[in-house]
């Protein structure tokens, strides 16, 4: 078991990102076959240190949206202003809609290297997202 956490170890020290993950350089690669592992051993472990970082990824997206949302949900509201809500609706500002919406891309992007079909429709989202995006500078793309 613990040669097994030297090379995990090894391989997440030298691994760099690539277009399909991580991949190790030639020298480490190299390096590593010398200490006996298989290329399906490095290729096994690259997996592996890159599912780890993905979940990493994905807890902390998790993480930072649901701290803003019980941040924003967990307001404090007065009797009259939850009444009010019960009434006419709950306003969210579109500072706290653009801070929403950041986290729900970001935790989305990771969602996407894990998901096996298409995720949800986003054309509507992907849209609000462009529309926050481009908020305050409109007049200045239009002058271009």
């Amino acid at each position: 078991m613990g040669r097994i956490v030297e090379l995990l170890t090894a391989v997440a020290e030298e691994a760099e990102e690539g277009g399909e993950g991580l991949v190790l350089g030639i020298e480490a690669s190299q390096r590593l076959m010398e200490q006996e592992w298989t290329e399906e051993d490095l290729e096994d472990a690259l997996g592996l240190v890159h599912d780890t970082l993905l979940q990493g990824e994905l807890v902390e997206s998790a993480d930072s949206l649901s701290a803003r949302l019980v941040e924003i949900l967990g307001a404090p509201l007065t009797d009259e202003a939850y009444a009010a809500a019960e009434k006419d609706g709950l306003r969210l500002s579109l500072d706290a809609i653009a801070q929403i919406v950041r986290r729900v891309n970001h935790l989305e992007e990771v969602l996407g290297l894990y998901r096996d079909g298409g995720g949800p429709d986003r054309e509507g989202f992907d849209a609000l997202r462009a529309r926050l995006m481009n908020r305050g500078i409109e007049k200045e793309m239009e002058e271009s």
